[in-house]
Order: structure tokens, then sequence, then C-alpha cells
């Protein structure tokens, strides 16, 4: 363990094994920091987080400040934060409210750039790219390998579907699905993600399903239900296309078109 002689450590936080802690740094009381992880200088962890093991925490970050929401009144909620996680300069996390699921939450080997912010009740997944200035409000939940574009804002109780990329300086106000491509102000989508799924190794039998499961939802005349229903019917029963569609199916802000 290495700890700057100018960082400030609550008595009531614990530090793991291998962790390195840098100049000016503030970590306060309820703060557990898994083995091997990197706290730059001037970093501030207010209260009540947990991170694990691995991650590299950049210089003029706040975690685990409490939520910018006017019904907090004070709860002990929690961050928890994964592993193997990188997370940038001036990048603020908050703590939840006592709503929704009750925490925030970040999984692991997530990319958050610098400026980006993650409000209070947030869900990310695993290998979640945020870019420079993203910014989430409450309640959103991100799913496992999105990016989203700089200087992008996304409204109160979306959800982001897995694979998926919004490009810079959209605002989002609806559930993006899985495996597309959105952008805009308001964003609107643009098509499958294909290039991201082939990289991630999806099979050319995988993606062609999903385009045409995609053309069936978004590019023909059909009501919703029914074209979730012609999907069901005529679309070859992947693992890939039931979570596109079960997604969709589920949403209750509705989906951007």
């Amino acid at each position: 363990m290495s700890i700057h002689p100018t960082a400030i450590i609550s008595p009531d936080a614990t530090l793991a094994e291998g962790v390195e802690v840098g100049p000016y740094s503030m970590i306060g009381p309820e703060v557990h920091i898994g083995k091997n992880t990197i706290i730059g200088s001037h970093v501030v962890i207010e209260s009540h987080t947990d991170i694990g093991e691995g991650n590299r925490i950049a210089q003029f970050a706040s975690l685990g400040g409490p939520p910018q929401d006017l019904k907090y009144r004070g709860e002990p909620t929690r961050v928890v934060i994964g592993n193997h996680n990188t997370i940038r300069e001036y990048v603020t996390i908050n703590r939840a409210t006592i709503h929704d699921i009750g925490v925030t939450m970040i999984g692991d080997h997530n990319l958050l750039m610098a400026y980006c912010h993650v409000a209070h009740n947030c869900k990310l997944g695993n290998h979640v790219i945020m870019a420079n200035a993203a910014n989430l409000a409450g309640h959103i939940h991100v799913e496992d390998h999105a990016i989203i574009g700089g200087l992008t804002g996304i409204h109160q109780f979306t959800r982001i579907g897995a694979h998926c990329i919004i490009g810079g300086a959209s605002a989002v106000t609806k559930d993006i699905p899985p495996f597309v491509m959105a952008s805009g102000n308001f964003a609107k989508l643009f098509g499958l993600n294909i290039i991201g799924l082939q990289r991630r190794g999806f099979s050319a039998e995988t993606i062609g399903a999903l385009k045409e499961a995609y053309r069936i939802v978004f590019r023909s005349s059909l009501l919703l239900a029914d074209a979730i229903l012609k999907v069901e019917e005529q679309v070859e029963d992947l693992p890939e296309v039931r979570q596109f569609i079960d997604f969709i199916r589920k949403s209750e802000r509705g989906i951007c078109r």
C-alpha cells in the first residue's frame, strides 16, 4: 500500500493490499477500496462507496457525493464500483436515493472519460464506454458494451441497450434498443451497429437475423406489437433476436425510432 503523506484517509475507510493514493486526495468514512486500485491526486471519495480491484481513478474525480435530487434526505445509500474500471479526470459519480435500485452501480472493465457524470441510481454493466462529458441523469440503466458519445445527455429512467453506439452531442429521451446506432437531437436510429458487432465476434448469421428483425420493427408499416409478433414468427430464434425483441417489449419510456 502506498499513501501519499498529504492524503487524508478516514479511520473508517478500508484500503486493501496494493492500493495507491496520490497527493491531496480525500477518502471519507464507509469507503472500501479493493486490491491494486490506484487513486490519483486530488481525488475525493466522500463516503459510502465500495470500489473493487484494479481500478484506475484519475486526478480530480469525485465519487460518492450525495445525489443531486431534492427528494434525498440523507439516507445512507451507496456507490458500488466493480473491478478494472478506468475513471478519468473530473468524473462525478453520485450516491443513490432510496428509490428504484437504491444504489448507484458501475460494473467491470468500463471506461468513463473526462468530465462524465453518472447520477443517482444509475446502473452500468460491463465494458461500457462513456466518451468525454457524456452525462447520465438519474435511474438510467446501461447494458454491456454500450458506447455513449461525448457531450451526450441522457434523460432519467432511460435504458441503453447492449452493444449499441450513440453518436456524440446527442440528446436521448427514449430507450435505445440493443445492437443499434443512434444519434441526433433528439436521437433517432440509424440501423444496426454492424461494425461494432463484427468487431465483437458476432456471426454473419446473427447479424443477418438482427438486420431482418430491425427491418421489420423499424422500417415496415406495421404497428409495434404486430411487428414484434412478425419477428417472432419469421426471424430465426436466436438469443440476440430474443434480447432485441424483449428489450423493446419491456420499454416503459418508449423506444427511439
